[in-house]
Parts: C-alpha cells; structure tokens; sequence
C-alpha cells in the first residue's frame, strides 16, 4: 500500500484533537480544589503527546465492528496511565529528566512531592474514568471488567512497571538483547497491546481477532522503542523536545548500543514487517494500522 506521510500526519492530528477533546470532558478541571494538583495533572497530560495508546483503543473497536464512542473512557484512561508513567519516569530517583517534549518536567514545574501525587491521581483517577464505559449503549459489564483487569494488569508488576524494575537494574549493567527485549516487551509494548485489545473486547472481538492486533501490538512496541532508541542518538533536539544522548548519561543499554544505527534500523523494519503482517485476516478497515506502523520508521519526535 502506498503511505502518504504528510496525509497521514494529517489524519493523526485530527484524531489527536478529538482524543484531547474526551479528555477535557473527563479530566477534573485544572482549577478545582486544591488547584495545585489539578493544574499539575492538566500539565501532564496537555503536552503534546501523540495519543497513539487512546488511538489504539478506538482502532481496536472499530476492528470488532462495533462504536468507537463506546470505547472513548477507556481510551482516556490509557491516556492518563500512559501521562502518569512519563510523569514517574523523569522524577530524579528515576530517570532525572529535566525536559520532556520540549518543556520543563513535571517535578521541574510544581516540586518533586507534588509530581509523585500527580502521578498517583492521573492513575487511579483512569480506573474512576474506564467504569463510565458502563453506561455506554451495548458495552458488556463483563467485557468492561475483563478490560480493566487487562490494563491493570498490563500497567502493573507484570506489564509496564516491571520492565521500569528492569531498567531501573539494568543501568551500568551489559545485558542481552534477549533481556533488552523483554524490558521493552513489558515497559513500552504491554500497554500497547492493551490498547488494541481493551477497544475489540469492549466489542465482542473473536479470539482470532485479538490474537491478530495482539501480535501487531507486541511488534508495534518493540518497533516503537527502537525508533526511539535511535532519536536518542541522532534526534533534533528542537523536534524530539528532550536530550539527546540521555540514554548514554544514565548508563542504559539501547538497541544501538548493542547493534549499532544500522543494524536497529534493520530491526525496527522488521518489526514494522511483522506489524503488516498480523493484520492479514482484516481488509482495508485496518489501513491506519497498517499507515501507523510505517509511520514509527518515519517519525521524528
């Protein structure tokens, strides 16, 4: 299939806007009681970020066939565990990042305690937020739970923070690419796979189904963090928004690090490859998908 860069970038932004339309409606207002935290939490969140992880969730209803809206307070959810994490993972006991997409992290900004409770709030707030999918017309309350355990899942010891413990360990250290995978599988890649998974089950997808955009997931994740891997190296750092060579300043293994640029790059196409390939059983329905996992290789930020 022919992919259209600017055309796609295009199309993203429009679906960027509605997804931080949602999360305007869900999220409490910036200057509610007490109006430090929520104005914290509305900084985390409205800073530029792509909104793959919401976008995957519609994707993945629209797959099942069934309504995109009914899967829109999930969607927010992944949003705000994804803009938690980011918000943790620059904290100095962390990462010690200073700028994230081109602005001073969230602990620069309001202080170091009230970074860790916005994090807090953007997460349990998500799980308040993915139960308003209850009242939408068709969604199974069974559906509904076995999301919400998927992602809780997906974003715990098992999924996401487990891969952070990894990292965290993994510093100054020479691992494998077999543990570097892993890392990457579970830090970047399980929410991902979430995502497409939370929109078709809310939908009664079939098992083949979830299997398929759970294989595009995994590969789409991996694909993902390689890219970023990369930028990290040879990044603008005007377009990334953060530091280039933070992943060197703290001593973490990185694909070319272990590779090299070109090798990585060779990797990451055959994830994208992977990517397309999941999607075989589903027709021109999943053309964004298939648009989305060119456009990783592409990406410049």
């Amino acid at each position: 299939m022919e992919f259209d860069l600017a055309q796609f970038q295009q199309e993203l932004e429009k679906r960027k806007h509605y997804i931080d339309t949602c999360l305007q409606k869900y999220l409490t207002s910036s200057d509610a009681y007490p109006p430090i935290i929520h104005e914290a939490m509305h900084y985390a969140i409205f800073n530029g970020g792509k909104r793959l992880r919401p976008i995957m969730v519609l994707e993945g209803a629209q797959l099942a066939g069934g309504s995109q809206e009914s899967a829109v307070p999930v969607a927010c959810a992944l949003e705000m565990i994804h803009s938690y994490s980011l918000v943790h993972d620059d904290l100095p006991a962390m990462d010690n990042d200073d700028l994230r997409r081109g602005k001073p992290t969230c602990h620069i900004v309001f202080g170091e305690a009230n970074a860790i409770l916005t994090g807090d709030a953007l997460l349990t707030g998500a799980f308040a937020i993915m139960t308003e999918s209850a009242r939408m017309p068709g969604v199974k309350l069974e559906n509904l739970i076995r999301v919400i355990g998927e992602i809780a899942e997906a974003a715990g010891s098992q999924g996401m923070i487990g891969g952070q413990v990894i990292d965290l360990q993994s510093e100054g250290q020479d691992i494998d690419y077999e543990t570097l995978k892993t890392l990457h599988s579970l830090k970047t890649g399980k929410l991902f796979q979430a995502a497409l998974r939370a929109g078709g089950i809310l939908n009664d997808m079939n098992r083949q189904g979830l299997q398929s955009i759970d294989e595009y997931a995994r590969s789409f994740g991996l694909a993902f963090q390689i890219t970023d891997d990369i930028l990290d190296v040879n990044g603008n750092e005007e377009v990334t928004g953060k530091h280039a060579g933070s992943d060197v300043k703290n001593a973490k293994t990185t694909y070319p690090g272990l590779f090299g640029l070109e090798k990585s790059r060779q990797l990451a196409e055959d994830c994208v490859k992977a990517c397309i390939d999941s999607l075989q059983e589903f027709g021109n329905e999943a053309d964004f998908l298939r648009q989305l996992a060119y456009f990783t290789l592409l990406r410049q930020n």
